[in-house]
């Protein structure tokens, strides 16, 4: 393995971690953006507040985004098998 096959390797493996974290990554921030202004609007200070929403949420989100993340993480490991398989 040369270190070009290496880069390419480690290049799959950062596109395909950016792709599966991406989806969660934007429901936690949409779901945090709003707690915070719906603190803003009604003044409510409340810490516990901010964490549970986004708990919820982002569970919900691995449920639903898992078939996704399953096939980009399923195909870089075929990649990856092929790779080894041609040398």
């Amino acid at each position: 393995m040369e270190a070009n096959d290496v880069i390419d390797v480690a290049r799959d493996a950062i596109i395909v971690m950016l792709q599966v974290s991406t989806p969660v990554m934007l429901v936690g921030l949409t779901v945090g953006l709003v707690v915070a202004l719906f603190q803003a609007l009604t003044q409510i200070q409340e810490m516990t507040l901010t964490f549970v929403p986004k708990i919820i949420a982002i569970f919900a989100s691995l449920l639903l985004f898992m078939p996704f993340m399953g096939r980009v993480m399923d195909d870089l490991m075929v990649r990856i098998a092929e790779r080894i398989a041609s040398l």
